[in-house]
């Protein structure tokens, strides 16, 4: 596209819209292009390089990438223009209509960014068309191994073992944009964990589009289970954390394995959607509202100081007062730590685009407002619920910035702020948690270790 050669030691930076996995990807590539001599911009001066990982599970999201998009071409002039991520493959021809874009890289091709980067030169923006890089994802049948971001500053680092997704949810752009379910071999999962530095093995974050598919897509088929099995062999990670999984994989096998395990986090994100029969049949979600109930008890039985996150969406077509007041009831009654609420969109390509009984933008709002409601009353109540009592903190590698205190995570989700200095960074520190601090955190205190406490 350009005829200068490559420059070395130029500046960089990376955008991230969306999901987890985006996140994890967006760090990997900064871990690459950082081994490969790229310096990163710190929004004083100009990029030579500007990467946008963006996402489109919703109109919304799609209007943002672009507005990203825009904005990183209009901050800096004459940089080389990457558009990658969801939205650049499911819509790459509706991005080129964006001027002096220099190139779209779809998911398909996002694990070549860094190398295509160092290689091009500077451009000229004579060219008026993008290079686009971009292919049927759903014809991609293995996981392109994206190492764990070792350079990352998180004190938790993510590790990616699955992606795509092949539950077609008739709301849901995801397997078209991530294609099918694919899972990185047990081995390499293990190299990449072995790998990390000390300071990043306290927790690790598996994560993926569709976590609780993993492995079945190996001949002969494995599981999450197993990996965690594999996982749990090693003494290299001080606690597992699991990011979203779907209620019907939450076996009973797992659910054992993760009340019995020291190692996993007392914590999971559990997506519902809706609370109403008919309207998860809509969303060709393969479970009933009875199910989910029992389900959450049963996690809550088993492990009573669990933290249980839940997705739900409000305004599918067709979603009556009823329909709404199901959901409402439901999650009002479950024993939940907090709830994530989603306003239904219209997302072009899903057949629930097209369906009938589009709910009004209103009604949407209104309905999202109560469920805002009671999850805040939900997360105020969980705090209530651990006052007194000893937690184990990860303690991350930044203060908050209002009070100047340490930060950390609990095992069970719970964001605490203690006092302390610097060597407590990035430890694994009990904590008598003291009283809730609103509805982002609680205040704790640092206690001698105890070796029976639960992480």
């Amino acid at each position: 596209m350009h005829d200068s050669p490559p420059v070395t030691r130029r500046k960089v930076c990376v955008t991230t819209l969306g999901c987890k996995v985006n996140q994890f990807e967006s760090e990997s590539l900064r871990s690459e292009l950082q081994s490969l001599g790229w310096r990163f911009s710190d929004g004083a001066e100009p990029a030579d390089v500007c990467i946008i990982n963006t996402c489109t599970v919703t109109q919304k999201a799609s209007m943002q990438s672009r507005q990203a998009i825009r904005r990183a071409i209009r901050e800096n002039p004459g940089a080389i223009i990457v558009a990658t991520g969801c939205y650049a493959q499911s819509e790459p021809l509706e991005l080129q209509k964006i001027e002096n874009l220099d190139y779209i890289i779809a998911n398909s091709d996002k694990h070549r960014i860094a190398r295509i980067v160092t290689e091009a030169s500077q451009p000229s923006k004579a060219d008026t068309n993008p290079v686009i890089l971009h292919h049927d994802i759903r014809l991609e049948r293995c996981l392109h191994n994206i190492s764990a971001p070792i350079t990352s500053e998180r004190t938790r680092p993510f590790i990616k073992i699955q992606d795509g997704c092949d539950h077609f949810c008739t709301y849901c752009i995801v397997p078209y944009t991530r294609g099918r379910s694919r899972s990185l071999p047990v081995d390499m999962v293990m190299n990449e964990i072995c790998n990390l530095p000390p300071d990043k093995s306290n927790e690790i974050v598996l994560t993926g589009i569709h976590l609780g598919r993993y492995g079945l897509d190996f001949s002969p088929p494995s599981s999450l289970l197993d990996l965690l099995n594999r996982i749990h062999e090693t003494d290299k990670i001080g606690r597992i954390r699991l990011s979203s999984i779907e209620p019907l994989e939450f076996t009973d096998y797992l659910l054992n394995f993760s009340a019995a395990s020291k190692r996993i986090c007392h914590h999971f994100h559990i997506p519902l959607q809706s609370g109403d029969a008919s309207i998860l049949k809509k969303m060709n979600r393969p479970y009933d509202p009875a199910f989910f109930d029992e389900l959450i008890q049963k996690i809550h039985v088993a492990i009573p100081d669990v933290s249980i996150g839940v997705d739900v969406m409000v305004g599918f077509p067709g979603e009556t007062d009823e329909a709404f007041a199901n959901t409402y009831q439901l999650l009002e009654k479950l024993p939940i730590a907090y709830l994530h609420a989603f306003p239904f969109s219209p997302r072009p390509g899903t057949p629930a685009s097209q369906f009938k009984d589009q709910v009004d933008t209103a009604v949407i709002k209104t309905r999202r407002n109560r469920l805002l409601t009671l999850g805040m009353k939900k997360k105020a109540a969980f705090y209530h619920d651990i006052i007194g009592k000893t937690l184990v903190v990860l303690v991350e590698n930044k203060r908050d910035t209002a009070t100047g205190l340490l930060t950390g995570v609990s095992g069970n989700y719970v964001r605490v702020l203690l006092d302390g200095d610097d060597r407590l960074k990035s430890q694994l520190i009990p904590c008598r948690i003291l009283k809730s601090l609103g509805k982002k955190a609680v205040l704790g205190e640092v206690i001698p270790i105890d070796a029976d406490i639960e992480i």
